[in-house]
């Protein structure tokens, strides 16, 4: 993509309002904008990382063997009411009414609607295990809607519900569902630790929300050293029946804020303990028949009888999760984005775009590139360099080609990995395969 084509609103001064790092350089990397207070637009650039990131979630929940679909957004109350959630939830539920006087609500999450196409469509326990996820906008009528995408109110989510005949096949799929967040939380390029968490208005009596890691987080957290000594990517979640001590070991390195602020805690005692900060992007709940017993969603059991589905729920913050890569990833000229999220993979920067040679050759990298399939965003702009090098350092692409007149004369250009911030020289006709490693 020519960035004389594309739109990219870069600003150089930090908006007064937005209090942290992944806010301010949102705003500044003209990734999003806001309409109203907590609902924002997502412009080509950050629209690009959504999907990359919405992508890497899907992947991994088809892995382990959930289904997509799509529910809406709008929801009747009714089912809410059937579930005895319609009044309990709270003034965060947008509460509407169509011209019919029918009451509708804006949805903050699915179990009831999941839990009604299940019960109509499902009898026997042979259509068993079944779990149905969408990735869909929500939203939740926050109070004090702040922080950006990491605390609005219109947000994209991953919901998952799994359905299972007993409590022990409905642990499985939770466990399936654990190790499916771990490995998606590594494949964003963060590092990610599991909590036990309680399960609020879900309900249920078991729980875990996931913790990125960021020195700017939310949240003060304390974890075992051997955490770093674990990796996700080894653990298949389609193998339901092995998972438990994997589940096990992981939830093992947890230790919750409340309780580590007992210096005597029997929690503290022993423990190898890292303290640091972090910030929640995903939420995990296995509730039995919370939802299914009153909704009457039954099927009839190997033995004859009819008997409630055992259940569970499982989100992650897509549109967060963009927020959270951010603050762990960002340094203090920008972002500092891991390749698998990245919105182009190379910045290349043309110095010389009045040399109509030099303008050639990086008209000639930018198309051998992208015919490699190198997602390239080209600064082809009349600019000065300044400008041109800050703002490829604010918005934080993996890797920077840099040609001017001086390198071209000598056949070479300038790569510069954004993340450590080293430099070197490579061949001009080397280039490509240098990036794509070929």
């Amino acid at each position: 993509m020519r960035l004389s084509r594309y739109f990219l609103p870069t600003l150089k001064e930090t908006p007064a309002d937005a209090q942290i790092a992944s806010h301010r350089l949102m705003l500044r990397a003209g990734m999003i904008r806001q309409g109203a207070a907590g609902i924002y637009s997502w412009l080509p650039l950050g629209h690009r990382v959504l999907k990359k990131v919405e992508a890497i979630v899907r992947e991994e929940q088809d892995q382990a063997g959930a289904l997509e679909m799509l529910m809406p957004t709008i929801q009747s109350a009714d089912l809410w009411s059937e579930s005895g959630r319609y009044d309990d939830y709270g003034k965060e539920m947008l509460r509407i009414e169509d011209r019919h006087g029918r009451k509708m609500l804006f949805g903050p999450t699915n179990e009831e609607l999941i839990t009604d196409i299940f019960r109509r469509e499902i009898k026997s326990y042979k259509d068993l295990p079944k779990n149905l996820y969408h990735i869909q906008w929500k939203f939740r009528d926050e109070i004090r809607p702040r922080f950006g995408v990491m605390r609005g109110r219109e947000f994209l989510m991953k919901d998952a519900y799994s359905f299972d005949l007993s409590a022990e096949d409905g642990v499985k799929s939770y466990n399936a569902m654990f190790v499916a967040y771990l490995r998606t939380f590594a494949r964003l390029g963060v590092k990610a630790i599991p909590m036990r968490a309680d399960t609020g208005p879900i309900g249920g009596d078991l729980s875990h929300e996931f913790i990125v890691l960021a020195e700017t987080g939310e949240s003060e957290v304390y974890f075992d050293k051997g955490f770093n000594d674990f990796d996700p990517m080894a653990a298949n979640p389609s193998d339901g029946e092995n998972l438990q001590p994997v589940v096990d070991q992981w939830t093992s390195l947890y230790a919750a804020t409340d309780e580590m602020h007992e210096p005597d805690s029997a929690q503290a005692v022993g423990k190898n303990l890292v303290q640091g900060r972090g910030i929640e992007v995903g939420h995990i709940f296995f509730f039995g028949d919370k939802y299914s017993k009153p909704m009457k969603a039954e099927v009839q059991g190997p033995d004859g009888k009819t008997v409630a589905v055992q259940m569970g729920s499982y989100g992650v913050g897509v549109s967060r999760l963009v927020g959270a890569i951010i603050e762990a990833c960002h340094d203090e000229n920008g972002i500092v984005w891991p390749e698998s999220v990245a919105p182009f993979k190379v910045g290349l920067i043309n110095l010389a775009t009045k040399d109509e040679a030099c303008t050639a050759a990086c008209d000639k990298i930018y198309a051998d590139l992208s015919g490699a399939g190198i997602e390239v965003l080209y600064d082809d702009r009349a600019t000065g360099a300044g400008a041109k090098f800050s703002n490829m350092d604010l918005i934080g692409l993996p890797w920077q080609i840099v040609l001017g007149n001086r390198g071209f004369q000598n056949g070479i250009v300038e790569l510069k990995n954004r993340a450590t911030g080293e430099r070197e020289e490579v061949a001009i006709d080397e280039i490509v395969a240098r990036v794509t490693g070929n």
